[in-house]
């Protein structure tokens, strides 16, 4: 993957080409960031709700798509 400074100067381009790659690479990181932020905020015990709330989003949406496989992971430990 690129650096971020790049693919954010690749959104910018006047080929379409180059800027479309750049906002799927952009669209790639943010969900990694935002997958790694949610899982950071339920390990230290946030609701779905508060992160919901941050993120913009129902509370039903973030659990759909972030709480998979939380009960085993949790119940590893």
């Amino acid at each position: 993957m690129a650096e971020p400074s790049e693919v954010v100067a690749q959104t910018a381009s006047d080929d379409p080409e180059v800027g479309l790659s750049g906002v799927a690479s952009l669209r790639a990181l943010v969900e990694a960031v935002e997958e790694l932020q949610v899982r950071r905020a339920r390990e230290l015990g946030w609701s779905w709700q508060q992160i919901a709330g941050l993120l913009g989003v129902s509370k039903q949406a973030v659990h759909q798509k972030y709480g998979k496989g939380e009960r085993k992971r949790r119940s590893l430990r």
